[in-house]
């Protein structure tokens, strides 16, 4: 039998690319001419969607919606979200359910959303808002870290807690102890778009509580803004800009961790001789920086299908809300050194 896994090599793009093009996904950034490519070489291998085996609604067949906090700018730049939403897709296509709407956070009109058998969101919309337009239903799974009680609903998130506490231990093995953080800030979101209020990102708060508990937290080495490489590169050069720089800084993301080597390559200071740093995410240019990355993998793929399964199990009747931890393992690259083999360094101790 034909997959999207067959176009998607064929037409050499991704899954999830071959995937939103088919569902006539009208929010995908793509060429009319990868468009098109895709629906012929869909044709010539005959592929037929598996959920055209139930043309007729019939129990144990699902229609369900992705709900998406972050845009599509932020989907295309950090390819965390992309994987999320691959995983998802690929699995309900081995499952009897069909992703019939892709609904942004973005402003658009929202309509009551009590149509679909069940929901998938993926990052922080607000659930008061998802109440609203879809009452009276558990049929609902949160691929999130920022919500905390299960609270009616399924959750599906990666334990950053663990890996952000287990990224300082090392650090301090490594002798550091003036440590830097880098980040962003959570904006709980409306589905029209709107923001309803915004909380620190896990990964801040624990990197706070665990640098207090050693007596080592400084708040003036603590950068938060906007997610993304671009922002990685300002708050990193606004680090080195204050002086007395930490000899090591945990980064909240690789896109992020990829602009703040921007900035230290640019000031003239080296990776991992002047400072160390390490990351999230594990993306696939992670391994091949310069230097290579420190970072923690986060499993985003497996995530989206664990919150597949988990949806169909609730629309087949568990009533029993579950939250779901996935494992974060830290990858060791190159790109943290031990404090003794600096050597001499203006920027701090």
């Amino acid at each position: 039998m034909v997959t999207m896994k067959d176009i998607a090599q064929a037409a050499n793009v991704s899954v999830a690319t071959v995937s939103r093009i088919l569902s006539n996904d009208t929010t995908l950034s793509v060429s009319e001419e990868t468009r098109q490519r895709v629906f012929n070489i869909a044709q010539q291998l005959n592929y037929k969607p598996s959920q055209k085996r139930y043309s007729k609604k019939k129990k144990g067949v699902y229609n369900i919606a992705l709900l998406l906090a972050v845009s599509q700018h932020d989907e295309a730049s950090d390819p965390y979200f992309a994987s999320i939403r691959q995983g998802i897709e690929e699995q309900c296509e081995q499952l009897p359910i069909h992703i019939s709407s892709v609904i942004r956070a973005n402003g658009a009109e929202v309509n009551d959303l009590s149509k679909f058998d069940g929901l998938i969101v993926i990052g922080s919309i607000d659930l008061e808002d998802i109440r609203r337009y879809f009452p009276e239903s558990d049929h609902v799974v949160l691929v999130n870290q920022v919500i905390h009680s299960i609270d009616g609903y399924d959750i599906v998130c990666s334990d950053l807690e663990t890996a952000t506490e287990g990224i300082v231990d090392y650090l301090i093995e490594l002798g550091h102890t003036k440590i830097g953080y880098i980040g962003g800030s959570e904006t709980i979101k409306k589905l029209n778009g709107e923001k309803s209020y915004e909380v620190d990102d896990i990964r801040k708060r624990v990197f706070e509580k665990k640098m207090k508990a050693m007596g080592l937290y400084e708040p003036k080495h603590v950068f938060i803004g906007n997610w993304g490489p671009s922002e990685g590169y300002e708050l990193m050069k606004k680090a080195i800009e204050l002086g007395d720089l930490p000899r090591a800084f945990v980064i909240a993301s690789d896109p992020m961790a990829i602009g703040a080597l921007h900035a230290i390559h640019q000031a003239g200071l080296r990776v991992p001789d002047d400072i160390s740093i390490i990351s999230f995410d594990d993306i696939d240019a992670a391994a091949f920086l310069n230097p290579p990355l420190s970072t923690v993998k986060m499993y985003a793929y497996e995530m989206g299908e664990i919150a597949a399964n988990a949806l169909y199990e609730r629309m087949n009747g568990r009533s029993i809300p579950v939250k779901i931890l996935t494992p974060a393992k830290l990858i060791i690259r190159e790109s943290c050194a031990p404090k003794k083999e600096h050597g001499s360094f203006k920027g701090g101790e």
